[in-house]
């Protein structure tokens, strides 16, 4: 059971970083950025939504045992 929770909640932040980072793409497009520095807005949100992801994991962690 808790190997499933781990593996659905994994798979849950990854799809909200990759939502995050679509849309700072998009408005970054929108903004009238190149495709490279969109591509790279949207990296650069990927990577801090699992860096908080992480963060706030660890906190969590250790609060709770």
């Amino acid at each position: 059971m808790t190997i499933a929770v781990v593996l659905l909640s994994t798979g849950l932040v990854v799809a909200l970083a990759a939502l995050a980072a679509i849309a700072a793409g998009i408005l970054a497009r929108m903004d009238g950025a190149t495709l490279p520095v969109a591509t790279r807005t949207a990296a650069a949100v990927f990577a801090a939504a699992l860096t908080l992801a992480c963060a706030i994991t660890a906190a969590l962690a250790s609060i709770l045992r």
